[in-house]
């Protein structure tokens, strides 16, 4: 199935989109009503290599699963290198992303069900208790991990993170090379392979042979219930007892912190800074920054995010890792620091913080140059 995304600006309407798409996946012609405008000379066939790069998904019948190989060890590699500093070293995780590994056992391994899942004392579920197919695990590694960096991961190396994640969780042993040629064997030992419903009338499931599809609904035209408004309310006695909270949050995501520096109402969402010539119109020192101490240049908040560094580092908490400001006081004023630190950005490194390992970076040596410089001469909130 082939998604085809269609900008504002684009003269193609979704009928002739289909269309196309449907030329393009066999799916048969489709008609066009009479009255149709033809448009001639916008767009074109897209080429075997651009329908192969869109096309990579892995069924869980492992149709479209590529050929290759990767064992358990090569995958602990690639896992300390590139996963562990979100998902931890044995897969626990950490204070941001949920556990992959636990909660399954031997037995579950032999039953295809995860015991577990119906157990309402157990405190969690992770990733190994829930999946039913690994062609999931594979296909998802493959075309979103690692998160910073995604589709970076050559075949063989997915290969051999799914082994290593397998391993983890006690499915196949030390020594296995997971391959296209023993997935499938490998899918036999899935501990929750029996847990997945077939009865949500979507491919394969059953109830595709009894007509009630899940694309039937019947629309609501008049007197229909309206959408309920979920939100939440601070007491005014609260609003700013611990600061602005909407500058407390991690970039990252949908959700923000009410604006508790104005007053209660519909506003939402971060607070728009006042640009440098307001704040020094306005004497504000403490936005500009103070007299010989410039402020933070806009570019730094812009990489910040473009290279996912909130993800792992707040301004002033740790997260992951430690936060911008404890940075910047451990190496400001030193010799080279800029350099030291534009090198630990881009290769990465454990121990300096703690035993979670920062991964290598990919952004390129300018941006990881006005970072350092940033950092080592204060960090100061972008």
């Amino acid at each position: 199935m082939f998604s085809f995304p269609l900008d504002q600006g684009c003269a193609m309407s979704a009928l002739k989109a289909f269309a196309f798409a449907a030329a393009l996946t066999g799916a048969g012609a489709v008609a066009l009503p009479a009255n149709a405008q033809v448009l001639t000379g916008i767009g074109r066939p897209a080429t075997p290599k651009e329908i192969a790069a869109w096309d990579i998904d892995v069924r869980p019948d492992f149709k479209g699963l590529p050929k290759g190989a990767g064992s358990v060890s090569q995958g602990q590699d690639v896992w300390e290198a590139k996963c562990a500093s979100c998902h931890g070293v044995f897969g626990e995780s950490n204070e941001v992303f949920s556990p992959l590994v636990g909660g399954t056992t031997a037995k579950d391994i032999q039953t295809g069900r995860v015991a577990r899942l119906t157990d309402e004392s157990f405190p969690g579920r992770t990733t190994l208790m829930k999946v039913a197919t690994v062609s999931t695990l594979w296909d998802y590694i493959n075309r979103a991990m690692p998160w910073n960096q995604p589709k970076s991961l050559k075949v063989d190396e997915v290969y051999a993170v799914t082994a290593f994640l397998l391993n983890l969780g006690g499915i196949v042993p030390d020594n296995f090379t997971l391959s296209d040629q023993n997935i499938r064997d490998v899918q036999n030992r899935m501990p929750n392979r029996n847990g997945m419903t077939l009865d949500h009338a979507m491919w394969p499931g059953r109830g595709l042979t009894s007509g009630k599809l899940d694309v039937k609904a019947t629309a609501c035209m008049s007197n229909c219930a309206t959408e309920p408004a979920v939100a939440s309310m601070l007491p005014d006695h609260a609003r700013n007892a611990h600061g602005n909270l909407a500058e407390q949050n991690r970039l990252v995501g949908a959700q923000h912190g009410a604006d508790t520096t104005r007053p209660a109402g519909p506003q939402t969402g971060l607070p728009k800074a006042p640009s440098r010539a307001t704040a020094l119109a306005a004497g504000g020192a403490a936005v500009a920054g103070a007299a010989g101490s410039p402020a933070a240049s806009p570019d730094i908040g812009r990489l910040l995010n473009q290279h996912s560094c909130t993800a792992c580092h707040a301004q002033d908490r740790k997260l992951v890792g430690p936060s911008f400001k404890e940075i910047a006081d451990k190496y400001a004023g030193k010799a080279d620091s800029t350099a030291y630190l534009a090198g630990r950005i881009k290769n990465g490194g454990v121990g300096a913080w703690g035993q979670i390992p920062m991964p290598a970076q990919g952004l390129p040596q300018s941006d990881a140059q006005v970072l350092a410089k940033w950092l080592a001469e204060g960090g100061r909130k972008p």
